[in-house]
């Protein structure tokens, strides 16, 4: 779990990037995000840069997205 709580944009994004990069294939990353832009603008760069948003779901104020990486 990538915790970004209190991270703004754009540097949450990156940091989700990074973590991505150094992840095997396919393995899964949960990345836990505050309300608003950050909730809004990670998942859609994500999935714009190839990988597959599995969930976005809120909980207690801020937000969980699960991410799986690229096959490759």
């Amino acid at each position: 779990t990538l915790d970004l709580l209190g991270v703004a944009c754009p540097m949450n994004y990156v940091k989700t990037k990074l973590q991505l990069e150094e992840m095997e294939p396919l393995q899964i990353l949960e990345v836990l995000l505050d309300a608003g832009e950050p909730a809004e603008n990670v998942p859609r760069s994500v999935k714009s840069d190839g990988y597959r948003v599995i969930s976005l779901e809120e909980e207690a104020g801020h937000y969980r997205l699960v991410i799986e990486n690229k096959a490759e």
